[in-house]
Parts: structure tokens; C-alpha cells; sequence
């Protein structure tokens, strides 16, 4: 396009500078693509929803640092998509993010998802950390791409198992689980831990992740009289649970269960039924209050998605940071540069200072029991 007028040969060189600066600025800065995967449809989206908040807070952050690795400025995206809790769905996704060529994942939530999933996103070379999964099978395999940011079921089951017979002073127990992978993973090891404390497990049922009632298996059970029941399963089948237990005057049996349902949301899945109170629940990780930086970060996340909070999120928001310190350290993005930096980790998060086994289990796991007293969820160590 021809000027109005005739530009000073020096301003014909500024602005051509000025132009290949720009392009060469434009060109220097790389997309970054950083997936969430988990449910955020059916009964327990509040959960994945949670810890794709985290993911999102953690990539907001990132992305206010104007970092630069690899000699480019990074821009992350997040990718969210929806594996709805099932299995197949988890492969397809898995799939979907291998082919879409992401740089790494966050996820999936549950343990019958992510263990499958793990073993496509192994063949494609892309790193996963998930922020919830707990059954011990899910690293069993060895893949170098897979780690896990919260204690296995072998810590949850055991720690609900020995407080129940050596605070509580339970003797006899019923156990129901989901016949997930992580369901009937932690009730295994509640079970063979409460043996070997001395508990009598008196019954053992099973029922479904997509149930709502247990009207059928809880009168068998009360007629066995236990002194509590274990379940091994999440929040959205533990409230309609409880409640049912309080219509057939079970409300004074006690009852535990992981961490899938040791959420916020649990006192209103039950319609807030008296049987809550007698509620013992253990996650992996710290309660908030006594994470390191965990009262300031809750504050962050309040004021980003209020009222969305529940069990996860810190968790997620840590795997993001470790997934992108270990890109600044191999000075790279790609999958295959920046992968053996994380199994490297020595990460101070908001959850706790991370570092991994050579399978991907964190080093020092620890474990948080919680009751719940007024319909709150309230830390017991």
C-alpha cells in the first residue's frame, strides 16, 4: 500500500525494526497445553469440578509469572475434559489428550479411571499426575509417567482400621463397598487391618456408584448388630446412606469410609441426618488449616470459585506447580525432555514439600482423619 506522504529514511528504519521485533516476539511466545481430566458430569461432579478449579487457579498464576522456558515465553491453556467416572470414557479421553499432544495431565479423579487411563497416556509418553486416585494398584505397573500426590488406600484403609479398634474401641463391623477399584480396594485393607486388630467383620455387602438406595443391605446388616459399618464408596452413596440408616435406627452405629466421601458437600447429600455425627473419615494429605500456606491459598480459591471448595483442589493446584517446575528445570516443555525432572522433585507446595518413589508414590505420605460436628467438616489430628 502506497503512503500519503513520504516517511524520513530514519523512520522507515525504526518502524521496519519496530515490525520484525514484533514477529519475532509473536513467533518467541509457545501455547502450552496443560489437561485436567475427571468427572464434571453425574453424581460426584462437585468433586471434579473441584479439582479442575485447582488446576485453573494454579494455571492463572502461572501465567501472571510472564515465564520463559526454552528461550520462549510460555502461555499455558487448560484442557478440560469430562471422563463422566467411567472407565471407557477415561481411555478416550486419554486418547483424546495423546493425540491433541499435551504437554501433561492432571488426573484422573477415581482410581477404576485412572488406572486404565494411566496405561495409554504410559504409550504415549505423556506425564499424569493425579491429585485423588488412592488404590495401590494405579503405580503397581512402574510407568515412569504416572504419580500419584496423596497417600494410597494402604495408609487410608489401615489408619481408619487402627483408630477404629484402638479409639473407638469397635468390636464388630459391617463392610459395604462400591466394587470400584478404589471402593473395594480400601475396603480390602480396611478389612485385613481391622482383623488383625482384633474387630469381627460381621458382614460384607456390596452395591453400586451409581446407586440410592441401600434400604435392602442396611436391614441386613442391622440385624447382625454391628457397632459399626465401613464403607468403601463415594459421598454421593454415603449421604443417602447415612440417611437411611437414621429411618431404620441405625443413627447410633458409627461409620467410615475414604476420602471419596470425606467431602464438604457429605452433611448435605444426607439431607443433614443426625447419623453424620457419627461419621470417621480419613483423606490423604493435611486438612487445610495445617498445610503449609494452606489458610492463605483457601483464600485464593474462595475468592476465585465460591462455595466450590471440597476435598481435592490443593492437591491439583500442587501437581500443576510440579508438572511446570520440573519444565523450568529441563529448560523445556516437551514430554519427553521435562519427564524424568519430576520423579527429581524436591517441591515445596501448598499441600506439603514433594518428592516421589521411584514408582511415583509421594515419599512422606501423610494421612487426616475427620468427623464432622455441627455439619462441618472438622480435622481429628
Amino acid at each position: 500500500m502506497l503512503l500519503p506522504f513520504p516517511l524520513p529514511a530514519k523512520s522507515l528504519i525504526a518502524a521496519a525494526v519496530a515490525t520484525l521485533a514484533f514477529a519475532a516476539h509473536a513467533q518467541d511466545a509457545q501455547t502450552v497445553k496443560i489437561a485436567h481430566a475427571g468427572p464434571i458430569s453425574g453424581g460426584i461432579a462437585h468433586i471434579g469440578k473441584d479439582t479442575e478449579n485447582g488446576v485453573r487457579l494454579a494455571l492463572d498464576e502461572l501465567n501472571a509469572q510472564n515465564l520463559v522456558i526454552g528461550g520462549k515465553k510460555i502461555k499455558f491453556e487448560l484442557v478440560a475434559e469430562d471422563d463422566a467416572g467411567d472407565p471407557r470414557q477415561a481411555t478416550a479421553v486419554a486418547q483424546k489428550l495423546c493425540d491433541t499432544q499435551v504437554a501433561g495431565v492432571i488426573g484422573h479423579l477415581q482410581s477404576g479411571t485412572s488406572i486404565p487411563a494411566a496405561s495409554v497416556y504410559n504409550k504415549c509418553g505423556i506425564p499424569n499426575i493425579t491429585a485423588s486416585a488412592t488404590n495401590p494398584d494405579l503405580t503397581k505397573p512402574g510407568y515412569k509417567t504416572t504419580f500419584r500426590l496423596i497417600a494410597n488406600d494402604n495408609a487410608l484403609g489401615a489408619a481408619l482400621a487402627i483408630f477404629a479398634a484402638d479409639t473407638l474401641k469397635i468390636k464388630k463391623v459391617a463392610v459395604i463397598d462400591d466394587r470400584t477399584a478404589y471402593g473395594q480396594g480400601l475396603a480390602d485393607v480396611f478389612k485385613a487391618t481391622a482383623k488383625q486388630k482384633g474387630i469381627e467383620v460381621v458382614g460384607e455387602e456390596f452395591t453400586t456408584d451409581k446407586a440410592t438406595d441401600f434400604m435392602a443391605i442396611l436391614t441386613g446388616i442391622k440385624a447382625k448388630k454391628p457397632d459399626a459399618i465401613f464403607f468403601g464408596g463415594l459421598d454421593a452413596q454415603a449421604g443417602p446412606m447415612l440417611r437411611q440408616m437414621e429411618q431404620l435406627g441405625l443413627s447410633n452405629v458409627k461409620f467410615f469410609g475414604g476420602d471419596a466421601m470425606c467431602t464438604e458437600k457429605l452433611p448435605d447429600l444426607s439431607s443433614k441426618a443426625g447419623s453424620v455425627k457419627n461419621v470417621t473419615c480419613a483423606t490423604g494429605g493435611a486438612s487445610i488449616q495445617k498445610m503449609q500456606g494452606g489458610a492463605e491459598w483457601k483464600k485464593r480459591y474462595d475468592a476465585k470459585f465460591p462455595g466450590q471448595f471440597q476435598i481435592y483442589s490443593p492437591y491439583a493446584y500442587d501437581a500443576t506447580y510440579v508438572l511446570v517446575d520440573a519444565m523450568k528445570r529441563a529448560n523445556s516443555v516437551d514430554p519427553k525432555t521435562y519427564l524424568p525432572f519430576i520423579g527429581k522433585t524436591q517441591y515445596k507446595g501448598v499441600t506439603a514439600s514433594i518428592a516421589f518413589t521411584a514408582n511415583g508414590e509421594l515419599t512422606k505420605p501423610a494421612v487426616t482423619l475427620y468427623s464432622y460436628k455441627n455439619n462441618l467438616r472438622t480435622a481429628l489430628n
